[in-house]
């Protein structure tokens, strides 16, 4: 998907309409995933969310995710990952600060089961009290 064009120029040489939020991008490496392991975090019913402020002077908001074997088989880990996608990319932008790292875990029986709307209410409890102590 790329963003919508700055004018109706049909040159096709016009630069891309400025965004007006931090971009999102989902964490890959495992570095990424151990820095923001020993940085802050905050649980809460529905999962653990871990944060670190990169402090590299990029924007971007990054998100990882993960699930252990606690969860369950593969088709379960699987669908609780699904359920914190879907709560980041309905609730994640409100209270996430540009340059940070976001890691949400799921929580054994409880990421799967959990009311979709208390999930997104858990996420933003999360990065409240995560920036408040900051």
């Amino acid at each position: 998907m790329t963003p919508p064009e700055a004018s109706l120029d049909t040159r096709g040489n016009t630069p891309p309409a400025v965004l007006s939020c931090s971009p999102v991008t989902v964490l890959r490496h495992r570095a990424d995933f151990l820095r923001a392991a020993r940085a802050l975090r905050r649980g809460t019913d529905g999962m653990l969310v871990q944060a670190r402020y990169r402090d590299d002077g990029d924007p971007t908001i990054r998100v990882g995710y993960t699930c252990s074997k606690k969860i369950g088989n593969a088709v379960a880990r699987n669908r609780a990952k699904r359920r914190l996608r879907a709560v980041v990319a309905e609730a994640l932008l409100p209270g996430a600060q540009p340059g940070w790292d976001y890691v949400l875990i799921g929580r054994p029986g409880v990421t799967i089961d959990r009311d979709f709307q208390a999930l997104k209410k858990d996420l933003a409890y999360a990065l409240r009290k995560i920036h408040a102590s900051t």
